[in-house]
């Protein structure tokens, strides 16, 4: 199986970037990515240093996909994601919009915490339990070039939790080869992730994609074996909680065959909201497949 090293570290989501690999669909790659925090937190007393690193969340590739034009869709399968490094590391960001409240004297808290056993040694107290995913994962748009910060209508930074092993990710496509890249791993994420910075993690990630002819989406689409879910991003936050409950609603009326009104009485009492990024307003509106 082909592996694609982590470097050059990429944090754009470009169509201008020659590919790094490129397959067939239903083909699987290997992927490595660095951590978010671009290797700056590697060993006990290292901190992050935005002088020097300014960019976050570098991604691998592109990856083109044969037969992929605009219009269609990439189905990203992830079988399985391990740590490329036995350990992640995290650090006290900026409370942003949380100053209000706390106050601005938070310390840097970067420390390096060890994998082990399907754990994460977050303090000699606490062991967090190793539930890995992948924070950005997107495709190149046709116009203009978003960075690896935000989520949009291509994927990106979404920060979603679902985005997981054994989960299957739908992204539209926009250019030729649909140019998919990934990266941004975590070996744990709460809801929210309140300082920007999750348990990051430098990993391989298996992943195989199918190709989807003549179907465009208008936002990404999560699935797994238990429930399916919609994405949008952007503030304000119940903004993005509408819009990502409409296109769940749409997803329902087109392929499950429910009458969109009796998908959104259903939803009010069993619909359930996964959060990424706070300060980026990316949610997925989820329903369990039992109800479909």
């Amino acid at each position: 199986m082909t592996r694609i090293p982590a470097e050059p570290l990429i944090y754009e989501f470009s169509r201008h970037l020659p590919p790094r690999a490129t397959i067939a669909p239903g083909g699987r790659l290997l992927v490595e990515s660095e951590d978010a925090l671009s290797g700056q937190i590697s060993s006990p007393g290292d901190q992050r240093d935005k002088s020097t690193v300014p960019k976050s969340n570098p991604v691998n590739g592109p990856i083109e996909i044969e037969g992929a034009e605009p219009g269609d869709v990439l189905s990203v399968r992830i079988h399985e994601i391990q740590p490329w490094r036995p350990q992640a590391a995290t650090y006290t960001g900026a409370p942003k919009q949380l100053c209000e409240w706390l106050g601005t004297d938070v310390p840097p808290g970067g420390h390096v915490c060890p994998i082990a056993d399907g754990m994460i040694q977050w303090s000699d107290e606490i062991s967090i339990p190793y539930t890995p995913m992948l924070g950005c994962i997107g495709t190149a748009p046709e116009w203009g070039v978003p960075t690896t910060g935000p989520g949009g209508p291509h994927g990106g930074n979404m920060d979603i939790c679902e985005t997981a092993p054994g989960a299957t990710v739908h992204l539209p496509v926009f250019v030729s080869g649909g140019l998919l890249f990934l990266g941004d791993a975590h070996a744990a994420m709460g809801h929210g992730e309140l300082s920007a910075s999750g348990l990051e993690m430098s990993a391989v990630t298996e992943i195989s994609v199918d190709l989807v002819k003549n179907r465009a989406l208008a936002w990404p689409r999560i699935e797994n074996d238990v429930e399916i879910m919609t994405v949008t991003s952007g503030a304000p936050a119940e903004r993005s909680i509408a819009r990502a409950y409409a296109e769940l609603i749409l997803w329902m009326e087109a392929d499950f065959g429910w009458n969109r009104w009796k998908a959104y009485d259903l939803l009010t009492h069993v619909g359930e909201i996964s959060v990424g990024y706070y300060d980026g307003g990316s949610v997925a509106a989820k329903v369990r497949r039992e109800y479909l």
